[in-house]
């Protein structure tokens, strides 16, 4: 095999959480033997049970029959260490987000594996260059940041370390094709596309229950636009805890006014669809999320705590607020290089955010409104709301061209 051509035949997994069962089933889907490495082999064994049930389960349903089901279960196996895994053409390391303990990995493998292994991590924002430093074979470190879950959604965003060669990526593309992926490449910056141009989003929808709107009004107003969901029923569903002690752990970000009510929520237990409660209630059994008066008055109650004036907040107000949140980073993402193309930045968030599919995505849906009308609503914000919402450089080059992102 030339190194340049990276054949991936054989894959491990780091990791046998959520997230890495999805990608153990997305490369064993994808023909590629995998072996299995967790240093709590009773979690691996629950992990390779669940897989199984998974699989069962697609057999039931007609999606697959017992035969393939058999043959993907027998191209995963559970690994013992890591100088078991030492002959695989790619590690997928699938902890959680800690950027020292992924480099611990990252320099362990590095001494273990044959020269040409690639090594990737599923990271969701972290530094790749900082993972990357780790090694001494930086041109073949990447992030593949797969979507939970991950064998079921569509999209995978391979990021592009300084030092990541074009052959390897390549060779992620090749692979991302193989597992059935929507694949888009994106530069090194924190959240790469999705998960910053996320961040903008969700605090318009926070600060806007604290200026007079409730989570249902925000979600039906974006879900009324034709998104899948809106973003607190999007955080019911991934978790409100998740953030939480991830700003616990940080020790940085559990003041900021507009996490005030994720806190409280979890300080009562409520995480989301998993706990029965979060910003919705939901039945035992039930992932229908039903209004939860409770949640109203516990908005109002911090609000008001933190000197807030409530006012009324129409569904044309949150719309404007999260799309235009949404662009603006989109524009600055493309004008840095993160992105390939505005198209990229659409396929990410068609294919991983639920953005409705008749609209294109964010950018597309801009060039359709004009982008010298976006830069106006823009400059009308930063007008009445500050700085934050100063148009991206790019939209106002393109909106004096009289062109859309489309054409940049």
């Amino acid at each position: 095999m030339s190194q340049t051509s990276f054949d991936i035949q054989q894959a491990a997994v780091i990791g046998a959480g959520t997230m890495g069962r999805g990608i153990v089933m997305c490369l064993a889907n994808a023909g590629i033997a995998v072996q299995w490495v967790d240093n709590n082999p009773q979690m691996l064994e629950q992990a390779l049970g669940t897989v199984a049930d998974t699989y069962a389960h697609n057999v039931r349903q007609g999606r697959i029959d017992q035969v393939e089901a058999d043959a993907r279960i027998a191209r995963i196996s559970a690994a013992a260490d890591y100088p078991a895994i030492r002959n695989v053409d790619l590690v997928i390391e699938a902890v959680y987000e800690n950027l020292e303990l992924k480099q611990r990995i990252f320099r362990e493998l590095d001494g273990l594996l044959k020269p040409e292994a690639l090594l990737a991590s599923n990271t969701s924002a972290l530094d790749i260059d900082a993972i990357a430093a780790a090694t001494r074979r930086p041109s073949q470190v990447l992030g593949l940041h797969f979507f939970s879950p991950a064998h079921i959604m569509k999209l995978l965003e391979i990021i592009r370390g300084a030092q990541t060669s074009p052959a390897v990526l390549e060779a992620a593309l090749r692979l991302g094709k193989r597992m059935g992926k929507v694949s888009v490449v994106s530069g090194n910056c924190h959240g790469f596309i999705g998960n910053r141009m996320l961040h903008p989003y969700v605090l318009e929808a926070r600060k806007m229950l604290l200026e007079g709107a409730y989570p249902q009004q925000v979600d039906a107003a974006l879900q009324g636009f034709g998104f899948a969901m809106g973003p607190f029923r999007m955080y019911d569903v991934v978790g409100i805890d998740l953030e939480w002690r991830a700003r616990e752990l940080a020790g940085k970000g559990q003041d900021a006014p507009e996490v005030q009510v994720d806190n409280r929520l979890c300080e009562m237990g409520r995480f989301g669809q998993k706990s029965g409660n979060g910003y919705y209630h939901y039945e035992p059994g039930s992932r229908q999320a039903e209004h939860d008066p409770e949640v109203d008055a516990l908005v109002l109650r911090v609000s008001e705590g933190l000197g807030f004036q409530r006012r009324e907040i129409g569904a044309e107000e949150i719309l404007e607020r999260c799309l235009l949140a949404l662009v603006n980073e989109g524009a600055k993402i493309l004008q840095e290089g993160i992105a390939g193309s505005a198209h990229d930045i659409d396929l990410v968030y068609l294919n991983g955010y639920g953005f409705p599919a008749d609209k294109g995505g964010p950018m597309a849906w801009a060039d359709q409104q004009g982008l010298a009308d976006i830069h106006q609503r823009l400059l009308a914000l930063q007008t009445r709301q500050g700085d934050q919402w100063q148009p991206a450089r790019l939209i106002g080059e393109l909106a004096a061209q009289g062109k859309g992102f489309a054409e940049c």
